[in-house]
Formats: structure tokens, sequence, C-alpha cells
């Protein structure tokens, strides 16, 4: 397949495989409230996450879209609580999705999908993706639901020291991780809940940033980037509003208190200078970036789209607006995703 010209890398773009249009049913109402599940395969969200190479492919070049990489929907392997499922899943979708890949390459690559019940079986899929199908780096759709006995579902966050496996494994591989959000569980929409009388915040607009970014603040906090210091992360949306809260963050974390008893050597700033990259996936705002931009180094922010849950071309009339310096905008555009994914790419 021939180069396409240079243009725009976006990172953070959503496929589907065939086999996953069942569990994404489960989840349908909370994206779409009222759509019938039973229906869900023949839905034009659906279709547009099913298409690699036709519309999609279409779409990146009437626009000036160079390259994508693609991952698996969320919630992927996270939202399965039975761990032998989980791993199949991602497996599969692993399989699926190089397969597309293969056919493209030089306009697609692909992020890998793990089953987090455990750290062992996540560090072998990843390796596996990695080192024999040519993934660039892995998807964690937030927490890993999982039964916590009986039929009782708990969630599993990263930051716990079981995982730690799962971190060096990464620093090994040196590839990144993205951390991506999710719809919560089925007992946080019942009745008396957090979300449970609050579904109009759902979803993108609220409570996607509310919760993974307590994830990652709890990464960033845990010790996990001292331990393994050349692991890097990857949050979309302009770092889950993380970059806006920076200050305040660090001016109790580093309190005296705070700083004798806290696992992590460095304050927030520190790992978001050092360990994280943020992405415009989903807002595109002009003012957010630039304000990211010199919170954290413009080498830090990088540039995608969230297709298809935002359009190509609402993306891309957004980008031709954006007034940076030159080689700012080129290092968010394509630059800094060719070196930190180390994408096959000319810069």
């Amino acid at each position: 397949m021939a180069k396409a010209p240079k243009g725009t890398i976006a990172i953070e773009e959503a496929v589907l495989n065939p086999d996953g249009i069942a569990w994404m049913a489960e989840s349908a109402a909370l994206f779409n409230p009222g759509q019938d599940p039973s229906k869900i395969a023949n839905h034009g969200h659906t279709q547009d996450l099913l298409d690699v190479h036709g519309s999609r492919l279409a779409k990146m070049d009437a626009n000036g879209v160079e390259y994508m990489l693609l991952s698996l929907t969320s919630p992927g392997a996270q939202g399965e609580p039975d761990p032998a499922k989980a791993r199949k899943l991602a497996a599969d979708a692993n399989d699926w999705l190089a397969a597309q890949v293969s056919q493209n390459p030089a306009r697609f690559g692909g992020f890998a999908s793990v089953s987090m019940h455990n750290a062992e079986d996540a560090a072998v899929e990843a390796r596996r993706a990695v080192t024999e199908l040519g993934m660039f780096g892995i998807m964690l759709n937030d927490y890993q639901l999982a039964n916590e006995g009986g039929d009782v579902e708990g969630k599993k966050y990263y930051d716990a020291a079981e995982y730690r496996p799962f971190w060096q494994t990464i620093e090994e591989l040196g590839v990144p991780v993205y951390m991506h959000p999710r719809y919560p569980q089925a007992k946080d929409l019942q009745p008396g809940t957090r979300y449970g009388e609050r579904k109009q915040i759902l979803g993108a607009a609220v409570q996607f940033h509310l919760d993974l970014s307590m994830h990652i603040y709890a990464l960033c906090s845990s010790g996990i980037f001292d331990l393994y210091p050349n692991v890097q992360v990857v949050a979309g949306h302009l770092g889950e509003g993380i970059p806006f809260n920076l200050w305040r963050a660090d001016h109790w974390y580093n309190k005296p208190v705070k700083k004798a008893t806290r696992p992590s050597k460095h304050d927030y700033r520190y790992y978001f200078t050092h360990n994280i990259s943020i992405t415009t996936s989903g807002d595109f705002s002009t003012a957010g970036l630039k304000f990211c931009i010199n919170e954290i180094g413009v080498d830090r922010c990088l540039y995608s789209i969230d297709y298809p849950y935002d359009t190509i071309e609402e993306a891309q009339d957004w980008w031709k607006t954006v007034d940076l310096p030159e080689d700012q905008k080129t290092a968010v555009a394509r630059g800094n995703a060719i070196r930190l994914f180390k994408l096959p790419l000319d810069e």
C-alpha cells in the first residue's frame, strides 16, 4: 500500500471485531438511551466501528489524516468479569486487529487489548501482541470488572502492588499504555448510588473524566513510575482534565504531612512531564491545548480524534484553525506520536 501524504496521526480511534457485537450490546443503552440492543448490529455507529478499510479510510484521505492507531472500543476485556472469557476476548480481538492492520500497515497500526484480572495474564498477552503481532501499545479501559466471589462484581485498579509484574513487562517492551474511559458497572447505576439518579452525567461529557482521572492520579501517586521510570502512559481528552488541576494537586500533595506518607517520590507534575502524555481526542479546544502545552510541554501533547465517537471532519476542521507555531503544530500533529510509539513513518 502506498504511503499517504504527511498529515495528522490519530491515536485514540475505535474499532470493533464482529465477535464483539454481543458484549457491546450490553452497554448500548448507556450510549444511546432507548436503543434496542437486539438491533445494535445494524446501527450506523456499530457499522462505523466494524469498518476499517472502507468509509473510515475514505474520510481519512479526504480530510488529511495520514495514519490511525486502532483499538478495540471500550470496555473490551475490562468489561468481562470472568477471567477466562476476558483473556479470550482480548486474544481474539488482537488477532483480528492484527489481520486488519496487515492489509494496510502504511495507514494503520494497533493497540493490544489485555485482560487485567491478573498481572501475569496481562503481561503474557501484552508480550505476544507486541512481539508477535506488531502492536504499538496497550489499551486499558479504566478498571477491570471482576467477580469478587459469587455474583458480586468488583473493580481492580492497576496502581495495586499486584500489577507490578505487568508494569515491569511494559517497561521491558518499551511501548506506551493508553488509559481510556468506560461506563460504570451495573451496580453503580442502581437507585441510591453515585450515578443511579444522575444518569444524565454518564459518558463522555462528565463521568468519563471524573472516573478515569482518579485512576490516573492513583497511578501517579502509587510509586509505579519510580519503580519503572521508563513506563509511558497516555491519557486522552486533554489528559482527562488533570493538567488544569496540577497546581492545586501539587500544592497539597507537597505539604509536609503528605510528603511524609505518600508512596511516590515526586508530585503529579513530575510524572506528567516524565511519564504521561495527553491527546486532543474528543476535546477540540484550542485554548485547552495551549494551556496543556504550557503546563506539561509540547512534547507531551498529541493529536487525536476519538473516531467514530467524534467525526474525522470535525476534528480536522478544528485542527486547521489551531494557531500554534509551525514546529509545535507539527510535533503535536504527528512527530510526538511517531517518537512515542516508534511508528514506521517518516518524521
